[in-house]
């Protein structure tokens, strides 16, 4: 079972600096007030043995968002996915429900499954042994003459599933206890844009990035670095010194940032201004800021009057990951006149920005891997950062103090 403390690939005298009380009590000064502040160890950024114990820290046991409801519309519709080296597939059944498994065929370990489409099930194309759409075992040919071989026994790994606002999570761990109710907080400035009923085309492929997953999840809600690595027109009318952290409960799964803007409907165009039809539900208030909302260690969403922007950010390595990236708009809008020339003109400025991005987020790994890479102090314009270090450290000062006991401790 995933999240057992035995299938955990982990061994204490790899990186003794790293994997010693000394090291996680260490981590305690990233949470604390933002003035006193200091960033994660570069380690956390870099070191394959840290990214091994954080699958069973954070991904183990936390909500992961895999896509969207509506690329499960219909019966029999499914996709894949994978994160942290599982394969996942998504379906939905002849009864409605959305159910989410292994894609490992519990045979010889061949995937049954790849791309998205519909089908009446999945069919391994090594041996043949086809599974129903909720992972089942329906059929195993030529498997009578082996012995205590029971069908009902077998079948495709199955996962938790819960819908938030239109996105699946799954999560590994049978036991976990549910996202929502710890998500009231971010959910309750999400609602004037129903993501629920939003509509968007189906993302293309994933993209592949050479750095950690983390060093994306901060880049795409750091307010200070908006109005200085994208000075300019396409940027400038979202200025960082309007950047506002609201406190949530502790136990919230979330956080977000508001961003003020200079004029109201900006959207991240060449006329600055929202060119598709503007949620309709949004007040004043959210007519004349953007939102950044990020759901660890998955979800990051960028908030406009007109468009959404979602990031699914799964992790592959300790220095790579690959992101699914979808746009979200107001019901009927995709079928208004002109709906694509002017989503090319959002997409073309938002291209450029990500651009600079992207450039950053490599040369900031190059630098992590560096001897001299620092535990930096934070700008009150970073106090996205400092919730998702108050999001991380607990779950990795728990789990130490849980998998030490387990094994042979360090000596510090």
């Amino acid at each position: 079972m995933l999240g057992d403390h035995r299938d955990f690939d982990w061994d204490p005298a790899m990186a003794a600096d790293i994997f010693s009380d000394a090291f996680f009590e260490s981590l305690s000064s990233s949470v604390r007030d933002i003035g006193d502040a200091e960033s994660l160890p570069p380690a956390c950024y870099v070191d394959a043995g840290f990214y091994a114990f954080e699958k069973e820290a954070v991904f183990n046991h936390e909500w992961l968002c895999v896509g969207r409801e509506e690329w499960v519309k219909d019966a029999g519709d499914y996709f894949t996915t994978h994160i942290i080296d599982e394969p996942i597939i998504v379906a939905r059944t002849r009864q409605g429900e959305i159910k989410a498994m292994s894609s490992v065929c519990q045979h010889r370990g061949m995937l049954v499954a790849e791309g998205h489409g519909n089908a009446r099930g999945f069919v391994c194309p090594y041996h043949h042994w086809t599974y129903g759409l909720d992972g089942h075992l329906v059929n195993a040919p030529a498997m009578e003459k082996t012995c205590d071989f029971d069908k009902k026994a077998v079948g495709l790994p199955n996962f938790k599933v819960e819908l938030w606002l239109g996105f699946i999570f799954i999560n590994f761990d049978a036991d976990a206890a549910p996202l929502a109710p710890r998500l009231k907080a971010v959910e309750e400035v999400l609602i004037p844009y129903d993501l629920g009923n939003a509509e968007g085309p189906r993302p293309g492929p994933a993209a592949k990035y050479a750095w950690n997953w983390k060093v994306m999840f901060e880049n795409n809600n750091d307010g200070y670095h908006a109005n200085r690595l994208h000075h300019g027109p396409l940027h400038d009318f979202v200025p960082s010194a309007l950047a506002t952290f609201p406190d949530l409960p502790e136990d919230t799964a979330g956080y977000y940032r508001f961003n003020g803007t200079l004029h109201a409907d900006a959207s991240f165009n060449a006329t600055q201004k929202a060119l598709l039809p503007v949620f309709p539900k949004l007040g004043e208030a959210e007519r004349n800021r953007m939102l950044f909302a990020n759901m660890p260690p998955t979800l990051s969403l960028v908030i406009t009057t007109d468009m959404v922007i979602y990031l699914i950010v799964r992790a592959t390595g300790a220095e790579t990951h690959e992101m699914d990236t979808g746009i979200l708009v107001a019901p009927g809008a995709m079928a208004q006149p002109g709906f694509s020339h002017k989503l090319d003109m959002n997409m073309a400025a938002a291209f450029e920005i990500i651009a600079q991005d992207l450039h950053v987020d490599e040369l900031v790994q190059v630098g992590l891997r560096s001897r001299f890479a620092p535990r930096g102090r934070y700008s009150w314009q970073e106090g996205a950062q400092r919730a998702f270090n108050g999001w991380l450290t607990p779950r990795y000062q728990e789990t130490w103090a849980r998998l030490k006991t387990l094994r042979s401790p360090v000596t510090v």
